[in-house]
């Protein structure tokens, strides 16, 4: 069977290993990343996506784009003569590309499919409190993440889980279902079912609006928050004007010296720092202010003033 594979992140990574790893089964024609992008180091020019890192590794041909419309690149797929196109975290493609496959493409999409269609779903479910998600592969087709479903695995997310953590843990499960899929495709044995719309949810695209946090939330929520964008891009609030990241906090439970605190007050408690939400504290273990590098709470602390009661988040 001859594959295209398109994918840029890390997330894709395990995809990709798993089928050039069954030569045997599937040959590789072309793998499909975006362009290099600056490095921020001053001594580098550029950095390659994780899939181009891996294509090299494994010696796969690589075509780079960033504008998925482009002629010539539907014309370089159709020249590959792919019996299967696999995408895994990748640009949202055109018809005029994904229809180039004998057999189509499919997509690997990291939740349980209608649920968190988007570009963040792993972060969206963690956000809005999920105990349970999984990965999807499914038939590409016009509008975004709806296209018949071919496989799903599902996986409990433990409360300690962070958006990073998950990520990786679902890469590789996804792995493990994009080579069934192509087993099922190669078959002829694929029985699709459709989705159901009345159940979709959205996960958008992160941005600097919807990472802020919200003080006034239960801490419940503030804590799924902080750690459904953990590590990157982090939840952030703004405290004496400068922006702070947030990466690892816990809910604390009952403070009565502090009841009547507003949400957002900060409190320094046996060299151990507190926020207060709508309902009561959540401690904060893993920061990083503007300006300083990433930390733990208690080095943060040695240099925070002592009046750290009257500090609020906005």
């Amino acid at each position: 069977m001859r594959i295209i594979f398109m994918g840029t992140p890390e997330f894709a990574v395990p995809s990709l290993q798993a089928i050039a790893a069954r030569k045997n089964e599937f040959e590789i024609v072309l793998v499909v990343t975006g362009s290099d992008k600056p490095r921020r180091s001053k001594h580098a020019d550029s950095e390659p996506s994780a899939v181009k890192t891996a294509a090299l590794s494994l010696a796969l041909p690589i075509f780079e784009v960033d504008d998925v419309t482009r002629p010539d690149f539907a014309e370089t797929v159709a020249g590959c003569k792919a019996d299967i196109i696999v995408v895994a975290a990748f640009r949202i493609l055109p018809p005029a590309v994904y229809e180039r496959a004998v057999l189509g493409a499919f997509n690997l999409h990291a939740s349980l499919l209608p649920a968190y269609r988007g570009a963040a779903p792993i972060n969206w479910s963690i956000i809005k409190g999920e105990k349970e998600t999984g990965v999807t592969t499914f038939f590409l087709q016009q509008r975004v993440d709806t296209g018949n479903v071919i496989m799903q695995e599902k996986t409990p997310i433990d409360l300690a889980e962070n958006a990073s953590d998950l990520a990786r843990r679902l890469a590789v499960i996804g792995a493990q279902v994009v080579v069934d899929t192509l087993h099922l495709i190669a078959s002829g044995s694929v029985a699709v079912s459709g989705q159901d719309d009345s159940l979709a949810s959205r996960a958008p695209k992160l941005t600097r609006d919807n990472t802020r946090i919200v003080w006034s939330q239960p801490v419940a929520a503030i804590h799924d928050f902080i750690r459904g964008l953990a590590m990157k891009p982090a939840a952030w609030t703004m405290l004496k004007g400068k922006t702070m990241k947030l990466f690892r906090a816990a809910p604390a439970g009952h403070l009565p010296e502090a009841l009547s605190a507003a949400p957002g007050t900060l409190l320094v408690d046996q060299n151990r720092l507190y926020a207060k939400g709508s309902d009561g504290w959540i401690e904060l273990l893993s920061l990083q202010l503007e300006g300083r590098k990433p930390m733990e709470a208690t080095e943060f602390l040695r240099g925070f003033r002592s009046d750290a009661a009257s500090s609020l988040f906005v």
